[in-house]
C-alpha cells in the first residue's frame, strides 16, 4: 500500500513499559498486576463519564416514579447504590449488566499512554482497541454484580488465533468485601473449555462447566487492589468476581487490546486503532471514536 509518509512515532512516556521480569510473569501465569498504575487525575475523566451515566439513570428512575430522591449530592462510590437500594435486580438489569457508552472520558482512559505502553510490551506497537470494553458498576446485593468463572474467549471462540489482552482497572479500591477479581493462574495456555449460560443472576453470563468449575474454586487467587491498579490477563485465563457485600459500588472497567493484524470483531461494535508505529497518522482520535470510525482518515500519496 502506498500511504503518505507517516509522522514520527511518539510514545509520550516510558511509564507502564514492562521489564523482563514482568513479561516473564505474565507469560507464565497469564496475568500481571501493575499497582496503582493510574493516578486519581488520570481516572477522573472516566469517573466523570460514569457520573454522566448515573445522572441519566437517576433522572429516568425519578421520572418513572421508582425513586423520590436522586441523591445528587452523594459521593461517587455511593450514589448508584443508594439509587437502587430499594429496587430489584430487574430494575438494575434494565440498564444492562455492563455499559459501553461512547462518552469522551472513556476514550481518554482507553488511550492513556501508560496502559498502551504495558500492552505494547506484550504485543508490540501496532495496537487495536477491541470493541468489547465494559464499564462495570457492581452494585451491592444485586445478583448481576457477581460474574461467574469464565474465559473471555468463550465470547469470541473463533475470532483470533492470538489472545486478546484484558486490562482491568478499578475506579475505587477493589476488596474481598466489594467483589474483587479472582483468577486461576496458568490456565491461559489451555483450550476454551465447555461453558453454559448461568441461570442465577438473570444476565446469561457464560460460566465454565463440569469439573473445571470445581477446580477453579480450589485454585483461585484473589486480587484485592487499590484504585488505579491495572490487572492484565490473557483472554483464556479463567477468572471471576464475587458479589458486592459492601455499602458502595465497586466501579471497574475492563478494556481489551490486540495486534492490528487480528480480526477487529465488528460484530461486537467498532474498536479503534489505538497506537501505530508504522502509520501513526491513522491512529483514531476522539472524534473518530465518537463517530464509530476505527481510524483517522488518511490519504494515499499523490
Amino acid at each position: 500500500m502506498d500511504y503518505r509518509e507517516p509522522k514520527e512515532f511518539h510514545r509520550g512516556t516510558t511509564a507502564g513499559l514492562l521489564d523482563a521480569t514482568q513479561t516473564a510473569f505474565y507469560g507464565c501465569e497469564g496475568y500481571l498486576i501493575l499497582p496503582e498504575l493510574l493516578s486519581d487525575a488520570e481516572l477522573e475523566p472516566a469517573r466523570a463519564a460514569m457520573r454522566t451515566k448515573v445522572d441519566e439513570i437517576a433522572a429516568e428512575l425519578r421520572r418513572d416514579g421508582k425513586i423520590d430522591d436522586d441523591f445528587a449530592g452523594a459521593p461517587f462510590e455511593r450514589r448508584l447504590a443508594m439509587l437502587f437500594a430499594h429496587l430489584n435486580d430487574a430494575d438494575f438489569l434494565r440498564y444492562g449488566r455492563s455499559w459501553r457508552d461512547r462518552i469522551p472520558g472513556y476514550f481518554v482512559l482507553m488511550t492513556n499512554p501508560k496502559i498502551l505502553n504495558a500492552v505494547e510490551s506484550l504485543i508490540g506497537p501496532e495496537i487495536f482497541a477491541n470493541p468489547v470494553y465494559n464499564v462495570r458498576p457492581k452494585v451491592p446485593k444485586v445478583a448481576a454484580g457477581a460474574v461467574p468463572w469464565h474465559q473471555d474467549k468463550s465470547y469470541w471462540p473463533d475470532a483470533n488465533a492470538n489472545p486478546v489482552i484484558t486490562v482491568w482497572i478499578p475506579l475505587v479500591d477493589a476488596t474481598e468485601e466489594n467483589g474483587c477479581l479472582h483468577v486461576w493462574p496458568r490456565t491461559h495456555k489451555t483450550q476454551v473449555y465447555d461453558f453454559h449460560e448461568e441461570q442465577y443472576s438473570g444476565t446469561g453470563y457464560y460460566e465454565i462447566s463440569g469439573k473445571m468449575l470445581t477446580k477453579a474454586k480450589r485454585s483461585a487467587v484473589s486480587l484485592p487492589v487499590k484504585a488505579g491498579t491495572a490487572i492484565l490477563f490473557n483472554d483464556r485465563c479463567i477468572h471471576m468476581s464475587t458479589p458486592n457485600n459492601s455499602d458502595h459500588v465497586r466501579w471497574s472497567v475492563d478494556l481489551r487490546y490486540q495486534p492490528t493484524d487480528q480480526d477487529p470483531m465488528p460484530q461486537h461494535g467498532a474498536g479503534f486503532l489505538a497506537r501505530s508505529q508504522a502509520y501513526p497518522e491513522r491512529v483514531a482520535t476522539l472524534n473518530d471514536w465518537m463517530g464509530a470510525r476505527t481510524e483517522a482518515p488518511y490519504h494515499r500519496a499523490e
